[in-house]
């Protein structure tokens, strides 16, 4: 019962604090407004592993291209996952790179901003997985082998995590820990 108690606070916190980050970047959007966020999830990857910093900048629908990796809110979570389309005047289409399908349609007041800078906790991440064309479609690729195979997935997390374990300590200038940013399937 005090788990479900706990669960349940967490998540009133969890979404209290999704919508507060999505309020700064829609207010910012003018400005270019940008946040930094941790990646709890894995369904980004390769282009993306639990553990890396994120900046994201807030930015209009209409500026965003298919490939690119953007942040919505939906259902008081946030999703950091590839764009691939807008569907009629006001929704568009998301994607993890390791998920074995779309996600539902976001409405698109939804968006929050596109990714443009990704750290590993001291090194950047490698940005042809996280830019547009030929990256994007290597990094789908991956995932998809990731999404379908457990024991590859299983197997690279342990190497991911051995190798995260191993690196000299380096903390990404203080990024925002944003719990309800477990950015993995719905």
């Amino acid at each position: 019962m005090l788990e479900n108690a706990a669960n349940t606070v967490g998540s009133i916190w969890s979404a209290e604090r999704s919508a507060l980050l999505a309020e700064v970047l829609r207010r910012g959007a003018r400005l270019r407004q940008t946040v930094r966020l941790r990646v709890y999830g894995e369904s980004m990857l390769p282009a993306l592993w639990p553990g890396d910093v994120v900046e994201i900048a807030s930015c209009p629908l209409e500026d965003v291209r298919p490939g690119e990796i953007v942040l919505a809110l939906r259902d008081g979570r946030l999703f950091l996952h590839r764009f691939v389309a807008r569907c009629a005047p006001d929704s568009f289409l998301l994607c993890g790179d390791s998920m074995p399908g779309s996600d539902p349609l976001y409405p698109s007041d939804a968006l929050l901003g596109r990714l443009v800078r990704g750290s590993d906790g001291g090194q950047r991440i490698f940005t042809a997985t996280l830019c547009l064309r030929l990256g994007a479609k290597w990094s789908r690729a991956l995932g998809m082998l990731l999404c379908h195979c457990d024991m590859v997935r299983r197997l690279v997390l342990k190497i991911h995590s051995l190798r995260k374990a191993s690196a000299p300590k380096f903390r990404y200038s203080d990024p925002t820990d944003i719990s309800s940013a477990k950015l993995g399937p719905s």
